[in-house]
């Protein structure tokens, strides 16, 4: 066991962990940070993404001994940033999840997209997106979220996919 001080969502947090537990299962089962999911635990549907310094990772491949002093922005903490509290809004707005299960992983893809990206097109959306799976199928109201908390036009956002 290492003892490592961590910046989460803007606070120190300290545990006492194996070095190589995933940072997915520090913050969930040491933090109590739930909203963080675990979905594939290969990297590759997108649930359990968090930001290091920004950066959208994925927690459940990432040791914890490898974050180092990177700053963690997680589902509870992203509407401290005002991209962030954009993007929950649009998502509320639009009505986008549906059992919901993926959509913290969608918001922190979406954030970090808009956040080095304000105005993105299409091509930049599905690029930031992928490998970002939603069992439900809810990528139309996804994009016209995305495209909502870009300040961008939508179309009638609300009738996508025909619901």
């Amino acid at each position: 066991m290492t003892a490592y001080t961590l910046a989460i969502n803007g606070a120190a947090r300290t545990v006492d962990v194996d070095p190589a537990m995933p940072l997915l299962w520090v913050l969930r089962d040491e933090l109590d940070l739930k909203g963080t999911k675990f979905g594939c635990g290969v990297a590759q549907c997108g649930a359990c993404t968090v930001h290091l310094s920004g950066v959208p990772t994925r927690a459940c491949i990432t040791p914890i001994e490898s974050v180092g002093a990177r700053a963690i922005t997680t589902i509870e903490g992203i509407e401290q940033t005002a991209v962030g509290k954009q993007v929950q809004t649009a998502w509320l707005s639009i009505d986008v999840a549906q059992c919901g299960y993926c959509q913290a992983g969608q918001i922190m893809a979406a954030t970090a997209l808009l956040s080095a990206k304000p105005k993105p097109t299409d091509a930049d959306i599905d690029s930031a997106m992928d490998g970002n799976m939603c069992r439900c199928a809810t990528y139309p109201r996804i994009r016209a979220a995305i495209k909502e908390a870009a300040g961008l036009p939508t179309g009638d956002a609300r009738q996508i996919g025909g619901e």
